[in-house]
């Protein structure tokens, strides 16, 4: 099946419902349909092998994505922040091209390796303008539907590949068609590069939900948008929540959001306070913690709404701890620990996350990840619990090697966290003649607040033991995130070294 067939079905049924505002114009789901259907005999008239949009989220974004899949080539969208070295050599990997994007862009990249250039304006203006055309897509199944780069935070970017039966198994496995009400609207913030972008697009249109795009995130535009567009559902990285929440507490008149019904999260870790704070601030908000990689088409576990209200109001250790947690598989995806030899590991035992599903693709241009029984290594860190909750506990490279013991950071972390004036906090270690790795970290306190280090070593040797106590602790304003609410670890480090 082509994830074409996922708009198409939407708009057969209703037609005349409104799937996307952008920029405060509406389109339909008939007209989504007929653009795609335009664009992909575009994309096929230009001989191009791949097509990507260098832009922010706009009505070009599913049309590309969609128009794509028609036309039974690759999707392959760029992170526009990217130098334009950067954006050339990535252009150079997915020639020929047909590229869209805008005027400021088009002066970095041209001629590297495009074989169409169009502006964003004048794509749109061509595929919602003329006569409709009627064109059978190309067959999905096992064909590439789109490729993402990986950020390249330890070097070249790998190009992930993920096919139309990776995509449309998640779709299929975790969203009912046409099951949202048509004044229910999604409210998108995240990069149109990113797989939550692609999940968005695909879950919301094949629901039947229209989606409210948000560009450029700004916490002030995001409640703003929430009441002004009666946004019903929203998808939030932690830092933007976090941001979220410090301005509505900074206002006088708090805004009710009654449209608001349901806030799922994702990204990078979510600090337990800010949970907290959003379940009283919100306590009609039906919260959902999802927890995917570009590798796996987007959401392998959840923590569902109820699970987070339990949590967050139960006395017992065992079962507040879970506010912590990314939740449980989905029903399709089987998840397992494995130590170092490949061994799998018990309860509260941890080690790496692999995942094996229909909706893993564990695929990268040069070289599928997965092994023979189908297991993709996600390189994430965590533990099972035995209720079958998953909790992360950082990147299986991030491991501390201290004296030869292994020591996860996400331990140590949550217990700094625990302490009422820490907002944030990060642990990792660095070379040590005398340990091979020392444990030290960073921490972010509540503004106006002095906090002793010594307090904080005390509070990990309580919890823990004295080989996890961090031999130094800095204090910053703010810890270092990208677009998507992960640390950027390796400027953390630096502060080091």
């Amino acid at each position: 099946m082509n994830i074409a067939m996922l708009l198409q079905m939407a708009a057969e049924t209703f037609p005349e419902r409104v799937a996307l505002t952008s920029s405060g114009t509406h389109y339909t789901y008939g007209e989504i349909y007929t653009a795609a259907q335009k664009a992909a005999q575009d994309f096929s008239e230009s001989g191009c092998e791949y097509v990507s949009v260098l832009d922010v989220s706009s009505a070009a974004v599913p049309i590309a994505l969609f128009g794509a899949g028609i036309a039974g080539v690759p999707y392959v969208p760029l992170n526009y922040r990217l130098a334009a070295d950067e954006l050339k050599d990535l252009l150079e990997r997915i020639s020929p091209v047909y590229l869209i994007t805008n005027d400021d862009q088009k002066q970095l990249v041209e001629g590297a390796g495009i074989k169409k250039l169009s502006s964003t304006d004048r794509f749109l203006d061509s595929v919602l303008s003329g006569e409709n055309i009627e064109i059978e897509a190309a067959e999905g199944g096992e064909s590439v539907a789109v490729q993402l780069f990986t950020s390249g935070t330890t070097g070249k970017p790998k190009a992930a590949i993920l096919r139309h039966e990776n995509l449309v198994s998640y779709i299929l496995g975790s969203v009912e068609f046409m099951a949202a009400d048509e004044e229910q609207a999604n409210l998108v913030t995240v990069p149109p590069y990113h797989i939550a972008g692609i999940s968005a697009v695909l879950s919301s249109f094949y629901a039947g939900r229209r989606i409210v795009q948000l560009p450029d995130f700004s916490p002030e535009q995001w409640v703003e948008l929430c009441e002004s567009q009666s946004v019903s559902n929203a998808f939030v990285v932690p830092t933007m929540l976090s941001r979220v929440m410090e301005h509505i507490e900074g206002l006088e008149v708090k805004p009710a959001l009654t449209s608001l019904k349901a806030v799922a999260y994702g990204g990078g870790k979510m600090p337990i306070n800010i949970i907290k704070l959003a379940l009283i601030a919100f306590p009609h908000v039906n919260f959902t913690n999802a927890y995917g990689l570009t590798e796996t088409s987007s959401t392998i576990a959840v923590l569902d709404p109820d699970d987070h209200r339990e949590a967050n109001s139960s006395d017992d250790p065992e079962i507040h701890r879970r506010l912590g947690s990314v939740g449980k598989p989905l029903p399709s995806v089987e998840i397992e620990i494995r130590d170092d030899e490949g061994n799998v590991m018990g309860h509260n035992h941890a080690g790496e996350i692999y995942v094996r599903g229909p909706q893993v693709s564990g695929e990268y241009l040069e070289r599928d990840a997965k092994d023979g029984d189908g297991w993709f290594p996600t390189r994430d860190a965590g533990f099972i619990d035995e209720d079958g909750y998953l909790f992360l506990s950082g990147r299986a490279d991030d491991v501390i090697v201290r004296g030869g013991e292994n020591i996860s950071p996400g331990e140590i972390e949550e217990v700094l966290l625990a302490h009422d004036d820490v907002t944030d906090a990060m642990v990792l270690g660095i070379p040590s003649d005398e340990w091979g790795e020392s444990v030290v970290a960073v921490v972010v306190l509540a503004p106006d607040v002095d906090v002793h280090i010594a307090d904080l070593q005390a509070m990990v040797r309580e919890k823990l033991r004295s080989s996890r106590v961090p031999e130094q602790i800095l204090f910053e304003k703010e810890l270092p995130y990208n677009e998507m609410g992960k640390l950027i670890r390796r400027q953390i480090k630096a502060l080091f070294l």
